[in-house]
């Protein structure tokens, strides 16, 4: 079953009168478990694409389901529950909340879904952690912790509310290669442990070679979609 699909997806952005297409019609779908790199050279509309999945904007054209809901004309808040509930975002500056611990952040959108159980909480996010090999850490912020500590606590952040997709823009690109192929293994681990689907956003070569399925973009348009293994 689909976790996310696009059917004839257009998306244009309007400079004064003039209306600029970024995505032409889009026809993808991915399933669970999918690791996916989506490429293409800067401008080809891969920020849009993973901006349309994580129900930050709405396509001008066409549908985009997530799950079995057609999401294309929610509202904001309906768009809001969807990735509360179904989607997590890993992104290449961290976006930890800098006066939080890492056990705070992570917990964060356990609060944020409404649960008031203390217990049940620190359950799932110490487990998420010890997952992340960083539970020694959990009392640290993010300034006390390396980068490559610091995408593992994004990680456990996105992991914890259990979602469907998890989007990863540009997940190595403040790393050194030594520390970014460790983080890409783990996310490759995480996938194959809880069938998670990972989409990425790249330019990394080395992100493209761990991908199960490469998705290439040019000037808005699919122009490759390949499976690897």
């Amino acid at each position: 079953m689909s976790v996310v699909k696009m059917e004839k997806l257009f998306k244009y952005y309007h400079l004064g009168k003039l209306e600029v297409p970024a995505l032409k019609d889009i026809n993808l779908s991915f399933v669970e478990g999918d690791f996916v790199s989506i490429a293409g050279p800067s401008g080809s509309g891969k920020t849009t694409l993973l901006n349309l999945i994580g129900c930050l904007d709405k396509p001008s054209k066409g549908k985009i389901s997530i799950g079995n809901e057609d999401v294309s004309h929610f509202n904001s808040n309906q768009l809001a529950d969807i990735r509360n509930y179904n989607i997590g975002f890993i992104f290449q500056t961290f976006n930890l909340i800098p006066v939080l611990t890492a056990y705070e952040n992570v917990e964060f959108p356990l609060i944020i879904q409404g649960e008031v159980d203390k217990k049940v909480m620190r359950e799932k996010v110490m487990n998420i952690l010890k997952e992340m090999d960083i539970v020694d850490l959990w009392d640290r912020k993010p300034n006390e912790i390396s980068g490559g500590q610091q995408q593992r606590v994004a990680i456990a952040r996105a992991l914890i509310k259990r979602p469907k997709v998890i989007l990863a823009d540009e997940p190595t690109a403040n790393l050194d290669s030594h520390i970014g192929e460790e983080i890409l293994k783990l996310m490759y681990k995480m996938n194959q442990k809880h069938k998670v689907t990972f989409i990425f956003s790249t330019h990394d070569p080395m992100v493209m070679h761990y991908a199960a399925r490469l998705v290439k973009l040019h000037d808005g348009e699919v122009v490759s979609d390949e499976k690897k293994h």
